[in-house]
């Protein structure tokens, strides 16, 4: 490769959007995907920001709730042209998922029933569930790397799988943790720090970056632009959920739907696959708003799309209110639901951002936020394991029993409704992604097209009677 040589030139808000838009209409592959996109383009090839620069963003916005990928296009976006270059860039991250999950979530609720449509999802379900494995493995490799970081993950996993200790709680214990260990000098804490970052490369020299190591004008702490902003924000976020609940009852599917997203939203640490196992079994067995079942093939939709793999709760929005949908044609109460989720579930991911970002800006390098990620990261493998077994449970087996011992309580599944088609096509897909190190994409689109094949000849009911 060519060495680069001087200071970039300037560039206007204009351009840096073709260059945003490029970026979200590439970002398919979860967050790790995502963020190796923006690093080869921002940072190797338009040299915007440094090497140790992207990764002082991307650590601050994994120790944030919401999809880390999103918020790091933001802080990015705002580091380079201040609110407008922000908001832009949010905006694109997340459109090309939005309208193609939309697209898909009709197609889904109008043609679910029809068999070769549920042979498309029956293998998008097999692939997934090998992915989702292969995350609790990349993630472990990457945040398990002493015993300590070992002994956070066994923790929280045993806490959500065997207690059903709030997912939030989990988490915040994991970071109070890491925080106190991390004031207290334990260099174990920051091990896991930086989960998705890519492959440390040389840094580039300070004058042939664009933002160089210096704080542009309008990154400078300012509390009055500060409160402006989060007033703006906080109104955009919660108006909507209160209007919805006075003028519709809190039991309204709408106001279910804008209330449970906007928690989500404080919530989701770690990424998606960290909070999918919650959103799931709230959605199935608290609100009713999805089968057993259908969260694999909304993730399905999220995997196969450009754009956050939290995407997937716009499907599970959808779903819900067109399942109850009241006095509204289906079709466009569902819409509306997924427009409903997806406003709650990103507009915060903005008022993180830009209430945030300005302050950390001034604390590059603080040790004790670093190790609060570090436990964060670690924690989330444990999520993630409990994530894959409730995955695999409702996957691979027709029924799934409740069996309670003492405070002890797990999900476990009936042997004899074991799906021979399922398991099958679950360990091609795992052997393709773990031996041939095959894609994620060709992964799911071959799974999908298998999935169809078998239903088209009858193998996924013979083997599953």
């Amino acid at each position: 490769m060519t060495a680069h040589t001087g200071r970039p030139q300037e560039v206007s808000l204009a351009d840096a959007t073709k260059v945003w838009a490029k970026i979200a209409a590439l970002s398919f592959g979860g967050p790790a995907g995502q963020i190796a996109v923006m690093h080869r383009i921002l940072v190797e090839e338009r040299r915007w920001l440094s090497e140790g620069r992207f990764l002082h963003a991307l650590n601050y916005c994994m120790l944030l709730p919401g999809p880390e990928a999103q918020q790091l296009a933001i802080y990015v976006g705002w580091l380079m042209h201040g609110t407008a270059g922000g908001f832009i860039a949010g905006l694109l991250f997340v459109a090309p998922g939005f309208l193609a999950i939309m697209a898909l979530s009709i197609l889904y609720a109008m043609l679910g029933g029809v068999g070769l449509v549920s042979g498309l999802f029956f293998g998008l379900k097999a692939a997934v569930l090998a992915i989702v494995i292969q995350a609790v493995v990349r993630v472990g490799r990457r945040a398990l790397k002493n015993g300590t970081m070992v002994g956070v993950a066994a923790g929280a996993f045993l806490a959500l799988f065997a207690f059903d200790v709030p997912f939030p709680l989990v988490i915040g214990i994991a970071a109070l943790i890491g925080f106190v260990g991390g004031r207290a000098g334990a260099d174990a804490f920051l091990a896991g720090a930086g989960n998705g970052a890519p492959a440390s490369k040389p840094e580039a020299p300070e004058g042939e970056t664009l933002l160089g190591e210096g704080t542009p004008a309008h990154a400078r702490p300012s509390f009055t632009w500060s409160m402006k902003i989060s007033g703006v924000l906080l109104g955009l976020w919660l108006a909507p959920v209160l209007l919805l609940g006075f003028a519709l009852g809190w039991d309204n599917v709408f106001s279910q739907i804008a209330v449970f997203f906007s928690k989500m939203a404080v919530v989701t640490f770690g990424g998606a696959y960290a909070v999918l196992a919650y959103v799931a079994q709230e959605a199935v067995d608290t609100y009713g708003w999805l089968r057993p079942g259908e969260m694999l093939d909304g993730l399905g939709m999220a995997e196969t799309t450009p754009g956050p793999l939290i995407m997937v709760t716009q499907f599970v929005g959808f779903m819900g209110a067109f399942r109850n949908a009241d006095d509204l044609p289906p079709l466009l109460a569902g819409v509306l639901g997924g427009v409903l989720t997806t406003w709650v579930t990103f507009t915060p991911c903005f008022l993180w951002i830009f209430l945030g970002a300005p302050f950390v800006e001034a604390l590059r390098g603080a040790r004790a936020l670093n190790a609060a990620l570090g436990a964060i990261t670690a924690a989330v493998v444990g999520v993630i394991l409990n994530l894959a077994i409730w995955f695999g449970a409702h996957t691979l087996f027709g029924q799934v029993r409740e069996v309670r011992t003492l405070w002890v309580k797990i999900d476990a599944p009936v042997v004899s409704s074991l799906n021979l088609a399922a398991l099958l096509l679950t360990l091609a897909a795992a052997l393709a992604i773990f031996r041939f190190k095959a894609g994620v994409i060709p992964v799911l689109l071959t799974c999908a097209a298998i999935g169809v094949g078998l239903h088209w000849i009858g193998v996924i009911d013979w083997l599953a009677s």
